[in-house]
């Protein structure tokens, strides 16, 4: 079975994180994660879904408070705003299109989030953008109303085949495929040690890991029965084998931009 292996680097300075690896960055419509410039310097694609817009430029100016505000502003611009276009603010819109972001307007669109939309458009849309080890950091997906954050999930699950990585202050989640066995290397400076394994979607028949407290030995993991939540990472590397496809997830500690 192929091996795929994961690292947090994306949470370290530029100089400590893999070359071999192309970020994008969605910014969700959620208070602004205290890295978010970190994440944003890291990025070589930078997309706003709907109101993140706001986000990024009301919030941004916040997280800067020596700097002015109007510099901050124009030094975090957004290449594309993206979504059914239902919550950024008018001002807004014409600020970074001033800048020369583009504006993508899928309100015809409403059988999809506005991730959903964002994440095809880095797909599909950003020929300059190298896919071949691309992972796609999705800021403020986690939090908020539990419908959106299932809807983010659902996400994970419709674009398994990319590397997606859901944040908040606290934690990520992303997806680990069945279809492979899975290295996740610990940056223990910015995250650890709690986390989990957990079965959405359908149970785990099988489920064998290392590197965790109480490491799983083809271990049935299932709602209604035993989910691997409250665990903790060990040490530096952490593997993990199943049967079906899980969520990981890990606690993040604090960080700075």
């Amino acid at each position: 079975m192929e091996v795929m292996t994961h690292s947090s680097t994306f949470l370290l300075p530029s100089n400590h994180h893999s070359p071999s690896v192309t970020y994008a960055l969605v910014v969700l419509n959620q208070p602004l994660l205290r890295f978010t410039p970190l994440l944003w310097n890291h990025a070589q694609v930078r997309v706003c879904a709907d109101g993140g817009a706001n986000r990024v430029f009301d919030e941004m100016p916040l997280l800067f408070p020596s700097d002015d505000a109007l510099d901050v502003r124009q030094r975090y611009k957004p290449d594309i705003i993206k979504g059914d276009m239902d919550s950024v603010r008018t001002e807004v819109l014409e600020f970074y299109t001033n800048l020369g972001t583009k504006v993508a307007d899928e309100s015809h669109d409403q059988d999809t989030t506005d991730l959903h939309k964002c994440v095809a458009y880095i797909r599909d849309f950003t020929p300059n953008l190298d896919k071949s080890n691309l992972c796609i950091l999705v800021a403020g997906a986690l939090g908020g109303r539990f419908d959106h954050e299932a809807g983010n999930l659902n996400v994970l699950y419709h674009f398994s085949t990319m590397r997606l990585i859901l944040l908040s202050n606290d934690c990520l989640i992303y997806l680990l495929p069945s279809t492979h066995h899975h290295e996740i290397y610990i940056q223990s400076a910015v995250e650890g040690p709690h986390c989990g394994l957990i079965p959405i979607g359908m149970p785990s028949a099988s489920t064998t890991t290392t590197g965790l407290q109480w490491d799983l030995n083809n271990t049935k993991m299932g709602f209604g029965d035993l989910v691997s939540t409250s665990n903790l990472v060990q040490g530096e590397k952490v593997t993990v084998q199943s049967s079906s496809d899980l969520l990981w997830t890990i606690s993040i500690k604090a960080c700075n931009g």
